[in-house]
């Protein structure tokens, strides 16, 4: 009825669909938050797709053990477009921030640009930097996607 090699790769298909979900379900996740020994530093969100004007909680993490120190109140947080244009950076006083180790930092993004324009659907490159206290720079950074309603 059927021809052969359209039944063997149908059934092939059938058996390899489910096993490569499992695994690429199992090990294509990344966490966001892993604690390691030295200069680390981590960004959280509750998810990675949001809607477009949904609020957005971003933590940003010390997920080492040593402290790390920040050029601003913002601890170096910046919101850019993939290209590396910059969307968003808090306006924050001039001053030394602290962030000691698994100490953590939550910001609130209400996906407004700096010019309190609403930011457009698509992939945002969320950013932070800080100085270890062995002068090293930590930096993270983690791809959030805006999506219309």
């Amino acid at each position: 009825m059927f021809p052969k090699g359209l039944t063997i790769a149908v059934l092939l298909g059938v058996i390899a669909g489910p096993v490569f979900g499992i695994i690429l379900f199992e090990y294509g996740e990344e966490d966001q938050l892993i604690f390691v020994d030295g200069d680390s530093i981590s960004i959280v969100t509750e998810k990675n797709d949001f809607k477009i004007g949904e609020n957005i909680s971003i933590k940003i993490i010390n997920s080492g053990t040593t402290d790390l120190t920040f050029s601003d109140a913002s601890y170096g947080l910046e919101i850019k477009q993939l290209d590396g244009i910059l969307v968003f950076k808090p306006i924050s006083a001039q001053m030394i921030s602290l962030l000691e180790s698994h100490e953590e930092f939550e910001f609130v993004w209400n996906q407004n640009k700096n010019n309190d324009e609403q930011v457009l659907e698509g992939l945002y490159k969320v950013t932070s930097n800080g100085i270890s206290e062995n002068g090293n720079t930590v930096t993270k950074s983690i791809t959030i996607n805006i999506l219309k309603n």
